[in-house]
């Protein structure tokens, strides 16, 4: 079987068994997949209660990895994230005892509620795959993904995240309100016990990996890397925007694409897969203007006006 057909079929596998948690939330589901498939790491902004934490733990599950859980509090230290030496009287020596970012799946909750020295504890791990911890270098288990949330509407008490710790987020994506049949179906899948408790594992490590390294060789040409570029630097050159993409927006939508062709059975990138990812992979790294904020720019919406006015390859601009 060619390797895009075997990401299409791990992808709808995976998805069909989150879908057993997390109902009618396909494409977030979806997304979720393509970050993991890159390598990446999701920042989930939505209010509470609408399923992050459990479709997390379905993912963990469904690819058989192990899962742990951070509750990001304003008095959390960066030890309670990537772990402490101790010093063991019997042996006379130090130990590490890692902390929680030691798992594949980690769930960093409400992120935006620790302070910022904390939340620099994770940009290593995001970022190199590894941690320091006094002078000695830890490597963490592969595949490795950070799912963090915070809530967009409660800033009391909260610390924004800084723009360099935003940019190692390959998507931000919102879950929002599930549709009426699908809150029905949710209430009858829990009446005894909730369904994660007998959620299988869909794949095995090994077939991830193997899918991964199929997406690194998916075929892009050039003419869809200049339209990724022209669609970052349109973002830059935007008269609302103070702060537009960055190199790593661009390195993000390019790895994305190539994930969403092989998720479709395709060994090569179309200008949908770019369009459809756009806002996903660079509307959370672009920094309003001061004077756009006041009138509530939405930088969702700079995108957009982007993918309208660059024009696609072998089309005609608007």
């Amino acid at each position: 079987m060619p390797a895009p057909l075997i990401v299409q079929e791990l992808v709808e596998r995976i998805t069909v068994n989150v879908e057993q948690v997390i109902k009618g939330k396909r494409e977030a589901i979806h997304q979720t997949i393509l970050a993991l498939l890159c390598e990446g790491h999701l920042l989930i902004e939505d209010v509470p209660g609408l399923g992050k934490t459990m479709l997390a733990r379905a993912i963990a599950r469904s690819i058989g990895c192990s899962f742990s859980r951070i509750q990001f509090t304003p008095d959390m230290l960066p030890s309670d994230v990537t772990g402490v030496s101790v010093y063991n009287q019997k042996t006379q020596e130090f130990q590490f005892r890692p902390g929680p970012i030691f798992a594949q799946i980690v769930l960093a909750d409400e992120i935006n509620r620790a302070t910022p020295k904390t939340q620099a504890a994770l940009l290593e791990a995001m970022e190199e795959r590894q941690v320091t911890v006094d002078g000695v270098t830890h490597a963490l288990a592969r595949p490795f993904l950070v799912l963090a949330t915070q809530n967009p509407i409660e800033y009391e008490g909260t610390f924004p995240l800084p723009e360099a710790q935003v940019d190692r987020f390959i998507m931000r994506i919102r879950l929002g309100y599930p549709q009426r049949r699908d809150e029905l179906e949710m209430l009858n899948s829990q009446i005894s016990h909730h369904p994660i408790q007998d959620l299988g594992q869909a794949v095995s490590a090994e077939e991830l990996a193997a899918a991964q390294s199929a997406v690194r060789e998916i075929y892009i040409d050039d003419q869809i890397k200049h339209y990724i570029i022209s669609l970052t630097t349109a973002t830059r050159e935007h008269a609302d925007v103070y702060l537009g993409a960055s190199p790593r927006g661009s390195l993000a939508l390019f790895k994305t694409a190539r994930a969403a062709a092989a998720a479709q059975g395709r060994d090569y990138v179309i200008p949908d897969d770019v369009k459809a990812l756009a806002v996903p992979t660079l509307a959370h790294r672009l920094i309003i203007s001061p004077s756009a904020r006041i009138k509530n720019v939405d930088p969702d919406t700079l995108v957009r006006e982007a993918l309208n006015a660059v024009a696609v390859p072998g089309g005609q601009k608007r």
